[in-house]
């Protein structure tokens, strides 16, 4: 059972949560390279991605956003020109194009860092995200990433429960749903509030039931409750957690 750790305090009540087997997008866990990663999920605007970014930052270690990963497969659809409702053509263009995410994320050679962002991507990237044959691809990119790094820091939505479900760290980041709009929309300007917060419940609903590999909290996972924590509280937490862990 996942264990709470809210705003800056100690462990606390056992939280209930589904588990997803990670056998479902290919090879057994136990064959999985993901003893040496710190695995941070949760969904939009919960603060993962600033958390997992000063973490790996702190340990000196390398950070992988795999969002970013299924917001260039998105983006990549779009500027080809296919539409990214048809499943078939996104999952055969995903399992061909050129993909690296570190500081910028490059697609078939193009720079994409902002591109990816855009209003337009982040309407689309849920539905891409829920073609099983796209995240079969990025799930095995996913695990190469980390049999080529000695160790990582790795943020998405389905981290601790599929692609690196061994992993000795694992952290589930959660906020309010308004505190979690109120974020979005400082980093989204050409979005109002209101706009983002129906966006965000919309992507909650379409990432939290999809049939493959749903938003979902491991078992063991920590939970933490960002809605009134500074950021340098919660990576003391998680950094805490990794030193446990025989990281740093």
């Amino acid at each position: 059972m996942p264990e709470e750790m809210t705003g800056g305090g100690g462990l606390a009540k056992q939280v209930a949560a589904g588990r997803v087997v990670a056998a479902e997008l290919g090879e057994p866990a136990r064959n999985l390279p993901g003893r040496r990663v710190v695995a941070i999920d949760g969904p939009a605007g919960s603060g993962k991605s600033t958390v997992a970014k000063a973490v790996a930052e702190r340990l000196g270690i390398d950070y992988l956003d795999t969002g970013a990963m299924y917001r260039a497969v998105t983006f990549s659809a779009m500027r080809r020109g296919i539409d990214p409702e048809d499943e078939a053509l996104v999952a055969k263009m995903a399992a061909e194009m050129s993909l690296k995410v570190s500081e910028r994320v490059m697609v078939d050679g193009v720079d994409a860092t902002i591109e990816i962002r855009s209003p337009e991507v982040t309407r689309a990237v849920s539905g891409v995200a829920a073609i099983p044959e796209v995240r079969k691809e990025l799930v095995r990119r996913q695990r190469e990433w980390a049999t080529e790094h000695e160790a990582g820091v790795v943020e998405g939505r389905d981290i601790g429960t599929v692609v690196f479900p061994e992993a000795p760290v694992k952290v589930y980041m959660t906020a309010s749903d308004e505190e979690r709009a109120q974020r979005r929309s400082q980093e989204m300007l050409d979005m109002h509030y209101d706009e983002v917060a129906a966006d965000i419940a919309r992507r909650d609903h379409v990432d939290s039931t999809r049939e493959h590999a749903p938003l979902a909290i491991a078992p063991d996972a920590v939970v933490v409750d960002t809605t009134t924590s500074t950021v340098e509280q919660v990576v003391q937490l998680v950094l805490t957690l990794a030193a446990r862990a025989g990281f740093g």
